[in-house]
C-alpha cells in the first residue's frame, strides 16, 4: 500500500448510503468512515457551498500541533501550525486559499483551532494551482468531530484513522472523491 517509489497511491472516498454528509474511505482492503462537507459532494464546488470537491485531489502535504500531538511517521512534509498561523477564504484577496500570517486583514480560518480538528491537516490541491475565485478554498484532510458531523467542505478522519493513514501517505497520494 505504501506508495514511495512506486505508483501513485489513490484512495477513494464515496458518500455513505443515506447520509449525504458523511463517506467512507478506502485503501485496499480497508475502509473508513469519514465526514464530508454540509453540502454533500459536488461537481460544482463554489465557495461557501459547504460542498466537498467531486474530484481527485493530490495531497500536498500539511500542517500538525506539536503541542501535545504524538505524530506517526510520514514522508509528508508536515509543516508545524503556530498561532499565527491562518488560511484565507476570502476570493477577492491575493492570498485566496493560501496560508497567511494572523493578523490578516481579509476573511481566514485560524489554523490552531481550539477544537484541535486541524491537530493533523492535509492540504489537498483543490483550486490551488491555477486558483480561481471563488471554486473553493481550504479543502482539507483534517481530523473528525465525534459522530461524524459535517464539516465546511472537507474530508475528516477519526485520529486513529487519521493515525492509520497518515504513514502510507507521500506527495505521490491522491484522494478520488466519487459519488
Amino acid at each position: 500500500m505504501k506508495s514511495k517509489g512506486r505508483s501513485p497511491l489513490i484512495f477513494g472516498v464515496r458518500r455513505r448510503p443515506g447520509k449525504r454528509s458523511q463517506g467512507i474511505l478506502s485503501l485496499g482492503g480497508l475502509n473508513w468512515p469519514c465526514a464530508l462537507g454540509k453540502g454533500g459532494i459536488s461537481a460544482l464546488k463554489r465557495e461557501g457551498d459547504g460542498a466537498t470537491p467531486l474530484a481527485r485531489m493530490r495531497v500536498l502535504g500539511g500542517y500538525c500541533r506539536t503541542d501535545g500531538v504524538a505524530l506517526r511517521k510520514s514522508v509528508l512534509p508536515l509543516r508545524a501550525i503556530g498561532r499565527d498561523l491562518g488560511w484565507c477564504d476570502a476570493p477577492a484577496d491575493r492570498n485566496y486559499n493560501r496560508p497567511v500570517t494572523l493578523p490578516y486583514p481579509a476573511s481566514h480560518e485560524r489554523m490552531r483551532r481550539e477544537d484541535r480538528l486541524y491537530d493533523i491537516c492535509l492540504v489537498l490541491d483543490w483550486n490551488i494551482a491555477p486558483r480561481r475565485r471563488n471554486r473553493g478554498s481550504a479543502i482539507f484532510l483534517h481530523l473528525a468531530r465525534p459522530g461524524y458531523p459535517p464539516t465546511e467542505g472537507c474530508i475528516a478522519l477519526s485520529p486513529r484513522d487519521m493515525a492509520r493513514l497518515l504513514p502510507l501517505l507521500s506527495t505521490r497520494s491522491f484522494v478520488q472523491v466519487m459519488r
